[in-house]
């Protein structure tokens, strides 16, 4: 048995800001619940408080079962650790400990080859079997395989940072699978992942008798594999819940009838409070003439004060009003012309012009070389002009390759980082980056930043910091900053990654009006259906065009 019951979470930020009101759901034994709801109201904080990393202001968490968490960053990792320490990162909290430990005295043997520490590290292994670890590594053997193509003892100590966004996801999911625990908690689990990895991980969550609670904004993947959805709604005095028993297919429509209630309800409510208050002034005042009106006077107030008792009925959810308003301008006709571009030690020659207006997804597994395209692309391509710089100062790592790419006249790249690593903005609040400018895009005045901001629904974090935000504000700020920027070339590396499914609709609606020329890395299938035409880096390293989607490439064949 595995469930988790959420009662009556508050939950305050650090300035006092209410981001949690009274949350309660269930997440019953052997289900597979989404968590949804608009960037920023809160869905990562309840998982760190139903993980233990939090403390609620109010409110309990029950749950029965041994618990798995892949947590945000999971993804994302650039530091120093490895494939093992990633293992280790899902793995239940004993054995994590235990493997900590064989690291911490294997480092002291290499600086003190003395007899206790011989003895640490003698300890240390036993422990290590105790806890089940030898076991363990005959399933990360068959995990590292799976996600990776390479067994345990090959890939324990490839450094993390080497592994795409999606390896770095897939690996981890296939260890909390495979692994004991019975509850798992995901957060976001299918960002980075490919559309093959994307149908795994459904056919893992509907195969699966884990009970598996997990945030997403894929809506291809909650319609396939959520059972129940539980949506965080915002209020004015922070968000509450709104449980859906069935999954995505019927959300929509369920939603829209729940709101059409709400506020026929409240209509009615306000019909009855201006009634009461009508009755209870004509008493009063026939009452001032007629002593045996006094009685009905009394009840009439009574009646009105057990009626606002009572309160309104709930309501309506406050809804994001996201207006993205991509502008672009004319450019030369070809926009791009690649000529036996090689990208090296990535994929096989290939030869493409786009047009300008065309709309190009970029599709292909993980590791095929996409990202790395759109990073060329964005620092001007082969020896780039003055005007074909980018519009920001997003850092990009250069991108060895052979053969040429061109962009054309008047072309001006802007970017939009997949992992939303922006150097240049941390430290800074968003009204600070707008008001200042940089080389690139004239500084704003506060009342227009504050008019721009509001229009990406970012008016509530004007004064915080851009690594304060949520992924999925630091995803709306990057747009309206290439939107401020003159950007005449959109590339955009996995836009809808972290955006709710309101903003993702906002963006599909302002490419749709741009003015330019767009291309974007995709693994979302909803997302791709907006396209005209799509470049697919193939499994055998061929680069080839197709007019519709193509989702079942596979790992490109290279040595490993």
């Amino acid at each position: 048995m595995a469930h988790i019951d959420v009662s009556g979470i508050d939950y305050f930020l650090s300035d006092g800001t209410q981001l949690l009101n009274g949350v309660t759901f269930k997440v019953p034994d052997g289900t597979k619940t989404a968590l949804i709801g608009p960037n920023g109201t809160g869905k990562t904080t309840l998982f760190r408080i139903i993980a233990g990393d939090l403390v609620p202001d109010e409110g309990v968490i029950g749950r029965s079962g041994n618990m798995g968490i892949m947590r945000q960053f999971v993804g994302q990792v650039r530091d120093g650790s490895t494939v093992r320490d990633l293992l280790v990162s899902a793995a239940p909290p004993a054995l994590a400990a235990a493997a900590r430990e064989v690291d911490e005295a294997e480092l002291a043997m290499m600086e003190h080859d003395d007899e206790p520490t011989q003895m640490r590290y003698a300890q240390a292994i036993v422990d290590w079997g105790d806890a089940g670890g030898y076991d363990v590594e005959t399933v990360w053997d068959e995990v590292c395989m799976a996600a990776l193509g390479l067994p345990f003892d090959r890939a324990q100590h490839r450094p993390a940072s080497t592994l795409s966004g999606g390896e770095q996801k897939r690996l981890v999911l296939e260890a909390l699978f495979a692994g004991p625990d019975d509850l798992l908690l995901l957060d976001e689990p299918d960002n980075y992942l490919d559309v093959p990895g994307k149908r795994w991980l459904e056919e893992k969550l509907n195969e699966s008798k884990k009970t598996v609670f997990f945030i997403s904004h894929d809506r291809e993947l909650l319609n396939n594999a959520a059972g129940r959805i539980v949506t965080l709604e915002p209020g004015i005095n922070g968000a509450a819940a709104w449980i859906h028993g069935g999954g995505f297919g019927s959300y929509v429509e369920a939603r829209a009838d729940r709101n059409a209630r709400f506020e026929e309800l409240r209509k009615r409510w306000d019909e009855e409070h201006i009634k009461l208050k009508e009755l209870v002034n004509m008493y009063k005042n026939k009452a001032a003439f007629r002593s045996d009106m006094a009685n009905r006077y009394h009840a009439a107030q009574t009646r009105l004060a057990k009626f606002l008792e009572a309160g309104p009925p709930e309501a309506l959810p406050i809804e994001q009003n996201v207006q993205m308003r991509l502008k672009g301008g004319r450019t030369a006709k070809r926009a791009i012309v690649a000529e036996r571009l090689e990208l090296t030690g990535l994929m096989k020659p290939f030869s493409t012009e786009v047009w300008f207006g065309d709309r190009v997804g970029v599709l292909g597994s993980n590791g095929s070389g996409k990202s790395h395209f759109l990073r060329l692309l964005a620092t001007g391509g082969t020896d780039p002009e003055r005007e074909h710089l980018p519009v920001s100062d997003v850092e990009i790592a250069e991108v060895p390759h052979v053969g040429t790419v061109k962009l054309g006249a008047r072309i001006r790249p802007g970017f939009f980082a997949q992992t939303h690593v922006r150097p240049d903005l941390l430290g800074k609040t968003l009204l600070e980056i707008l008001h200042r400018g940089d080389e690139h895009r004239s500084g704003l005045g506060r009342e227009a930043a504050a008019g721009a901001l509001d229009g990406y629904g970012l008016a509530g974090q004007s004064e915080q910091k851009y690594e304060s935000l949520s992924g999925g504000q630091q995803a709306r700020f990057q747009i309206l900053l290439l939107q401020l920027s003159g950007a005449t070339l959109l590339l955009l590396d996995e836009p809808t990654d972290n955006l709710d499914l309101h903003s993702a609709e906002a963006l599909e609606r302002a490419i749709d009006h741009f003015e330019g020329t767009v291309l974007a890395v995709t693994h979302d299938r909803w997302f791709a259906r907006t396209f005209d035409r799509f470049l697919v880096f193939g499994s055998d390293g061929k680069v080839y065009e197709s007019p519709e989607p193509v989702w079942d490439e596979q790992r490109v064949e290279r040595a490993r």
